[in-house]
């Protein structure tokens, strides 16, 4: 029987396309681009977390669409959507 941790949390960053920087395979933006929940700039994402949900434009994306460290998320061609294109990435911390 697995165990599961008695804590779960999460944690939502929002942004736009046009602060991200680079074309093609590695449009990215970093995690200072981001705001938290609590309207504050983000200074980085989780280092450790269950998984992450990744919307743009309010639509989830399937998970093999972006990689994600603690300084940015790198989503390819993510450069072909408009800048003022929504972006959040939600966290699920356990």
């Amino acid at each position: 029987m697995a165990i599961i941790k008695p804590f779960i949390t999460s944690a939502r960053f929002n942004s736009t396309i046009g602060l991200g920087t680079g074309t093609g395979a590695t449009f990215a933006i970093a995690a200072t681009a981001f705001n938290t929940d609590a309207g504050t700039a983000a200074t980085a994402f989780p280092s450790t977390f269950a998984y992450y949900n990744l919307y743009v434009n309010g639509v989830l994306q399937p998970g093999n669409t972006s990689t994600i460290t603690t300084t940015a998320i790198t989503i390819p061609d993510g450069d072909a959507e408009n800048g003022g294109t929504p972006v959040c990435v939600e966290f699920v911390i356990n």
